[in-house]
């Protein structure tokens, strides 16, 4: 293993981190220093079965490298397995330092198509399971008086993209459970950020790939190796991003960017109120310059990746 820098000491739990951005994540943090909870469920992409290989093929690998790693099968999206990841985190290492919610599940489909079943899978996983391990570890992070979480967003649902409600309604609202953990929890000296990854993953290998524009969006995303996301994940889980909360990151292969929260681009007053034929001469033409064109990630990262 390389010289550890930034985790010594420090207990990292890491969902999904059997396979792709989170078994990333998990290698680096353990050569970072960091112990490692290693939770795959082992699932597919759609969520259906279960395999406890891909979590302890890396905990081994982990261990086999003279680190400290154990593996969980646990799924997020029942709150007594999220539970279980805290608990065993501290059983077996006597502590816990950081919670990196990644687990995922992929179900897309045009909204005039999106099952029940298919959104609310998706969001149980996502959203329900970064509740329920953040639930979890939130207790013992405010009595021990530090704690720091990463959640991952996605540009699906900070920018757009097509065929992707349930993902896209998912990751948006992770960035607003990343923010009020931040709010709330900062008196305790616990942290919460989130991380957009570009990455080629079995994920991303869901996107569909119809029209040319996309296509090339694949090809593009080829190139992004989930590797290149682990360093900054690593970073806010250590005592370095002491001072970093509620922001939101992106990673796109060696670019790393710094998304803004959503707030006022414009403003009009009227001093008797306002009336549709009012909002319609008036403030419309006004706002008109500044309201914000549909688009997906593509249309705003249309670069190659550098």
């Amino acid at each position: 293993m390389t010289q550890p820098v930034g985790l010594t000491g420090k207990v990292v739990a890491i969902t999904g981190g059997g396979r792709g951005i989170g078994r990333e994540i998990a290698l680096l943090c353990a050569r970072e220093g960091a112990a490692v909870v290693v939770n795959d469920f082992g699932g597919s992409l759609s969520g259906s079965g279960t395999d406890s290989g891909p979590a302890a093929e890396v905990a081994g690998q982990i261990e086999a490298a003279g680190g400290r790693a154990i593996a969980n099968l646990a799924n997020v999206a029942d709150p007594e397995g999220a539970t279980s990841i805290v608990e065993d985190a501290i059983k077996a290492f006597g502590r816990i330092d950081s919670i990196v919610n990644n687990a995922g599940v992929s179900r897309d489909g045009m909204f005039h198509k999106m099952s029940a079943a298919d959104w609310q899978a998706v969001i149980d996983v996502h959203l329900g399971g970064s509740f329920h391990l953040s639930r979890a570890a939130a207790p013992v992070f405010r009595e021990q008086g530090s704690g720091a979480f990463v959640h991952m967003t996605s540009t699906s649902g900070l920018i757009g993209n097509v065929g992707q409600s349930n993902y896209s309604a998912a990751k948006m609202a992770i960035v607003g459970l990343s923010n009020s953990i931040a709010l709330d929890m900062q008196r305790f000296g616990v942290r919460s950020n989130c991380v957009a990854p570009f990455a080629w993953s079995r994920m991303t290998a869901s996107i569909p790939a119809e029209t040319e524009a996309q296509k090339e969006r694949v090809e593009r995303l080829k190139t992004m190796t989930a590797d290149k996301v682990a360093p900054i994940v690593a970073f806010l889980c250590s005592d370095a991003a002491a001072d970093v909360t509620g922001q939101i990151f992106c990673v796109r292969k060696n670019e790393i960017f710094l998304f803004s929260p959503p707030r006022p681009v414009r403003s009009m007053h009227r001093d008797h109120g306002w009336t549709p034929a009012t909002l319609a001469s008036e403030l419309l033409p006004a706002f008109k310059p500044s309201l914000f064109p549909l688009q997906v990630s593509a249309d705003v990262f249309a670069w190659d990746p550098v």
